[in-house]
């Protein structure tokens, strides 16, 4: 790949090819791995370049490949599990669930499978309920598990390196609505999952808002527009679901007194209650300025039609607006 130009999809095909020419132990194995249609521009051609032992396209049986993993995790391998789609992913939870999160508790210690868990939220284009969930929550209710989302070009590439180094299974999340992002990289630096922290990706003074995956691409279109309108937000990224950091985020709402967090989930036991949760916890009822407030999905099913899906996917401009109400003035 020449130059240092990556977009998001990009930058997760570098990710691959350094893991795949610098650790022997690693292999990727899933469904439609050499395809588009699939896996978008993230995998292209590594199956010519690294052969099919190493980069292993399956038939279609997620629990199958899943559990194949987590034995050869077992065994000192180190597999990347691809998911083309979260929602076929829940035909593997026994495996993610019951063994890779499990195994380390079990054993004292003693064996723990540091596989990684690759999988694609899909949204949008009249998919469907059934082709359209970001069950990210999900994964980080359960101890054993890390779950990454990135959200920037940056992270699509280091984080994906860090999650498969880690010695723990690890969830990553990445999401097709951020694939046309572009960013320049430099070399790679290795750097150990435990140590990635939620990030501010936009300094401000008047309100945090805090997302992950595109919630976070939204929180920031939704700041550049509030910066129009005298409103200086701060965004920060969550990056890392399980474990869940809050410290920057306090600090943040600290400065600001007012919180919104930015969910493309479900608010019942979701993300974003979680994040207001853990601050409230933390912070002193003197500091905040407005309650705080979240931006979910409506609690339904994703719909089919496209009229039906500009209404129920949140937007910068609601946003603005509801940014807006914690300002007490009109966005």
């Amino acid at each position: 790949m020449s130059g240092t130009r990556y977009n998001y999809g990009t930058a997760m095909l570098s990710a691959f090819e350094y893991l795949l020419e610098n650790y022997p132990e690693v292999f990727v194995i899933g469904q439609g791995l050499w395809s588009p249609w699939y896996v978008g521009n993230s995998m292209t051609d590594l199956d010519k370049k690294f052969g099919a032992h190493r980069v292993i396209d399956t038939p279609v049986s997620e629990s199958a490949c899943t559990g194949a993993a987590v034995g050869a995790a077992l065994a000192g391998m180190k597999p990347i599990v691809v998911h083309p789609r979260m929602d076929f992913m829940l035909y593997a939870m026994d495996a993610v669930v019951n063994q890779a999160a499990k195994w380390s508790h079990m054993v004292g210690g003693q064996a723990g499978p540091g596989l990684t868990i690759r999988t694609i939220i899909n949204r949008g284009g009249e998919q469907g309920a059934q082709h359209s969930q970001a069950l990210h929550a999900w994964f980080a209710h359960v101890p054993g598990l890390r779950v990454v989302m990135p959200a920037t070009v940056a992270d699509a590439r280091d984080l994906l390196i860090a999650s498969v180094l880690c010695p723990d299974p690890v969830i990553f999340i990445d999401d097709r609505w951020l694939y046309d992002l572009e960013d320049d990289l430099p070399p790679v630096v290795e750097r150990s999952l435990a140590s990635e922290r939620p990030q501010c990706l936009r300094e401000g003074h008047d309100i945090t808002i805090v997302g992950s995956g595109y919630s976070t691409r939204l929180a920031l279109d939704a700041a550049a527009l509030l910066q129009q309108q005298g409103v200086s937000a701060e965004v920060i990224d969550l990056r890392v679901l399980n474990p869940f950091l809050p410290d920057n985020i306090i600090a943040s709402v600290t400065k600001t007194g007012r919180l919104m967090v930015l969910d493309g989930g479900w608010s019942p036991c979701g993300m974003a209650g979680e994040v207001i949760a853990s601050v409230v916890e933390r912070v002193t009822p003197a500091v905040w300025k407005k309650s705080p407030v979240r931006i979910t999905l409506p609690f339904a099913p994703a719909p089919t039609s496209r009229v039906l899906e500009e209404a129920y996917y949140p937007t910068a401009a609601m946003v603005v607006s509801q940014a807006g109400q914690l300002m007490d003035k009109a966005c």
